[in-house]
């Protein structure tokens, strides 16, 4: 079957449909990942975890977006991108349901592993739909409209997932992708087209394969260095420790090896590191989003475990930050077009580092005017400065053909950043057990934990001001960072 002609246009119905099934899909994905942060100091209560339960819990979904949002999209090229989205949107709900349901850590840990899974069939589908649906005279306007309505529900997100922890439980805010995905189901049936890619459909002579391997070495990296990062604490240098880190320091190597004999029908054509600012571009993504998400899981557990606040109010503490995003990521990327990325680049941690130190003093207390919004409007004003500026970038320093993967593979390198950082940090501070009950343990923690992320930060403003330039070409309609629901770039695959 080959890929039909985009013909949907602006303002009839089926484009009103296909565009209500992708925003509220993006919705659950993007609404999970701002509240189910604040929701770790109740749910740790209940269910009786420790800091690694805690970890697992945010780690085990970003492993498997990390892993296979790339795989995902193939899935959605070769066998159709409805139908794999529409695949993605019924296992997401499912999970969500039985994360809800959890009974433990244990079974909530593997509930958000299948949700990870979900969400990397759901979240490149979102995108591509629009894509591969609308009429180039009109795609420009839809992703707009998919990209402004999706950073409104991000911005809602911690209201209403504060909102459902306070008056409800933490389990609500996973039961609520339940009535989330109904509409989107029926409205996909309906409206949305279905196309695939005709060169990975193929049969035959020059067909294009999976590359399951690369996707599986992939993720049997990433999980056995965070496995072993988390583990560390308790069990120190044990055998299954260092076996762990043994197995992921192999298995990455294994897969560079695998992806560059591969060649172009690689997941990760090793040719795109040819260009040494593609390379340096996704180090510093890693970089920041490290540090973003290091700064997310310990706040909002502090806030609500030290400075005493609720779920509610800890949710709104950071909705700054979501607007800051909306509102200057647009301005932020036509000056990064006009003087070039590294000013921008380097200046952008510069100020988020500066917002961290601040937030260090907070405590028992605390206004949350004079002691937590200044860090955090300093903090979200950098991140702005950073993430239009950065995407345009990556997609500037490849050729056009590759502007899809290379994309993918650096919203995976921001998720892989905030993974290994959710790992890593807790090993760095001493930070374990049920320390995130013990108001003293839980300060100590913070304070070196915000320092670490404001030294990474710092890091990557040197390493933007040394060896980050201005790419040969724009990207035309450059977005922010694809992990971040109001600047994800339109997915070109």
């Amino acid at each position: 079957m080959t890929e039909p002609a985009s013909t949907l246009r602006m303002g009839t119905t089926a484009a009103r449909g296909t565009l209500l099934a992708a925003i509220l899909a993006s919705g659950m994905v993007f609404l999970d990942s701002t509240v189910v942060n604040v929701a770790l100091p109740r749910l740790g209560a209940e269910l009786g975890a420790t800091v690694a339960g805690l970890q697992w819990t945010i780690n085990g979904y970003l492993l498997m977006l990390a892993a296979f949002v790339l795989f995902g999209g193939a899935l959605g090229d070769r066998f159709g991108r409805r139908r794999v989205f529409l695949i993605g949107v019924v296992w997401f709900a499912v999970a969500s349901a039985l994360c809800g349901l959890a009974q433990g850590t244990g079974w909530l840990v593997a509930a958000r592993f299948l949700q990870g899974a979900g969400g990397a069939l759901l979240t490149p589908g979102s995108l591509s739909v629009i894509q591969s649906s609308f009429h180039p005279d009109d795609r420009g306007r839809a992703i707009g409209t998919w990209a402004g309505l999706a950073g409104v529900s991000t911005a809602l997100g911690p209201f209403v997932g504060g909102w459902l922890i306070d008056a409800l439980s933490w389990r609500w805010i996973f039961f609520i992708n339940l009535p989330l995905a109904v509409p989107v189901v029926l409205a996909a049936l309906r409206w949305v087209p279905e196309s695939r890619d005709e060169d990975a459909s193929r049969t035959g002579v020059g067909r294009r394969r999976f590359d399951v391997a690369g996707a599986l070495l992939g993720a049997l990296g990433l999980g056995g260095v965070t496995y072993a990062l988390i583990d560390a604490p308790a069990r120190g240098g044990s055998l299954p420790v260092l076996a762990s880190a043994l197995v992921g320091v192999l298995a990455a190597g294994t897969f560079v090896l695998v992806e560059r004999r591969r060649g172009d029908t690689a997941m990760l054509p090793t040719k795109l590191f040819g260009s040494r600012l593609f390379s340096v571009l996704n180090v510093f993504t890693v970089v920041v989003y490290a540090a973003l998400g290091g700064f997310t899981f310990f706040l909002a557990v502090y806030l609500q475990n030290v400075v005493g606040w609720s779920a509610l109010l800890t949710g709104l503490a950071t909705v700054p930050m979501t607007v800051l995003l909306l509102v200057g990521s647009s301005r932020a990327g036509a000056l990064s077009a006009r003087i070039g990325p590294r000013l921008p680049l380097t200046v952008g941690p510069v100020v988020a580092a500066i917002g961290l130190l601040l937030l260090r003093g907070v405590g028992p207390g605390a206004s949350y005017w004079t002691d937590v919004l200044p860090g955090v409007t300093l903090f979200g004003l950098g991140l702005t400065l950073v993430v239009a500026p950065l995407t345009a970038s990556v997609l500037a320093a490849v050729a056009d053909r590759f502007a899809g993967v290379a994309s993918g593979f650096n919203n995976a390198a921001s998720r892989a950043g905030g993974l290994l950082a959710v790992a890593a940090l807790p090993l760095l501070v001493g930070f374990s057990g049920t320390g995130y009950e013990q108001k003293a343990a839980l300060t100590h923690a913070f304070r070196g934990a915000l320092l670490w992320c404001a030294g990474g930060l710092l890091a990557g403003a040197v390493l933007a001001g040394l060896l980050i330039h201005r790419p040969p070409r724009e990207a035309p309609g450059a977005q922010p960072c694809p992990s971040l629901p109001a600047s994800t770039p339109p997915d070109k695959r």
